[in-house]
């Protein structure tokens, strides 16, 4: 069975997106007592810090008894020495931020990356809770990758590991997005910034499907076009989220086949497309990975868009209560 969560005390947890910020305290249960948002785009590393700081302090004005802070940030991390090293959307580049924000505001901080807070978030309170391992796909704008290995988080060496959006499934395929400078990442062919381009490259060659229509009237064909498209019946549109989901199924089978985990668990925006998603990826699965592996289960996350708030804020409750 996995680690069992505390029932013991609250601590502040936010997830720090390239867009916004989610902002909760959180108890056990897991309980969100308060919960507040502010926007992180365009913002310099000066207003990011000035603001996720009086973020904050308003939650730690609404529930004063919390005893901690943890941060999950879209970024490489050195947990040891607390720096979030380079993100890709937001102004952070070797940033003390957990020394900063102790000094700021006088409690112990900790960071982490968002996917692994996400990963933990899902084995403490959501659809991996009682498995030992399990493995984590936010899939989004980008992809992000968690893991959970005899019921810890794994992070690699200083903290930067586990980044599973990219794992290379087309060692021929198109550049990565961001800063990372390989190809055919399957971040490259199937996040939600791919499904939005070929979601447009299917318009184009289908201006009869409801894609095409909404790209002939000058709408925005994006991931989440396609997706509300593809759960209105249009097979143009169900036909590209599933070729979506097949290329992520590739990439679960190389996972399944490394960790043999008790699940799979996908989260992030794309994860609205339900089953016309995870369908062929289960089917990509099965057919490709080894026996037993093959026949992993593969799951919806269950906490939604606070799974990187609340285990953020679990990361932050169970380093201060020496669980590791």
């Amino acid at each position: 069975m996995g680690v069992e969560p505390s029932s013991e005390g609250e601590a502040v947890g936010v997830d720090l997106g390239g867009t916004k910020m989610l902002v909760g305290v959180v108890g056990a249960g897991p309980v969100v007592h308060h919960r507040s948002e502010a926007h992180s785009a365009g913002l310099t590393s000066d207003e990011l810090l000035d603001t996720l700081e009086a973020e904050l302090r308003a939650a730690l004005a609404a529930r004063p008894a919390a005893q901690s802070i943890g941060l999950g940030i879209p970024c490489t991390i050195d947990r040891e020495r607390g720096v979030a090293i380079s993100a890709v959307n937001l102004p952070i580049v070797d940033m003390p931020i957990r020394d900063l924000m102790t000094e700021r505001l006088g409690l112990p901080v900790e960071i982490d990356n968002d996917a692994n807070v996400a990963a933990l978030a899902e084995h403490r309170w959501g659809a991996a809770r009682g498995t030992r391992n399990a493995v984590l796909l936010t899939i989004g704008t980008g992809i992000g990758g968690g893991l959970i290995l005899d019921g810890q988080v794994y992070r690699g060496s200083t903290g930067a590991g586990a980044e599973l959006g990219h794992i290379v499934i087309d060692a021929d395929g198109p550049r990565c997005q961001g800063n990372c400078p390989n190809h055919g990442c399957v971040e490259a062919v199937a996040s939600g910034t791919a499904l939005g381009r070929e979601a447009r490259a299917a318009a184009e060659r289908n201006p009869d499907s409801a894609l095409g229509r909404l790209l002939a009237a000058g709408e925005t064909v994006d991931g989440r076009a396609a997706t509300s498209a593809a759960l209105a019946g249009d097979e143009v549109a169900r036909d590209t989220v599933a070729l979506i989901g097949r290329r992520i199924g590739v990439a679960m089978s190389g996972l399944a086949n490394t960790f043999e985990p008790d699940v799979i668990v996908v989260g992030g925006g794309v994860m609205a497309a339900g089953e016309l998603l995870l369908g062929p990826a289960r089917e990509e699965l099965r057919s490709r990975a080894l026996p037993p592996m093959n026949q992993t289960p593969v799951v919806a996350a269950e906490l939604g868009p606070e799974a990187g708030m609340i285990g953020a804020a679990t990361m932050a409750l169970e380093t201060l209560q020496g669980v590791h």
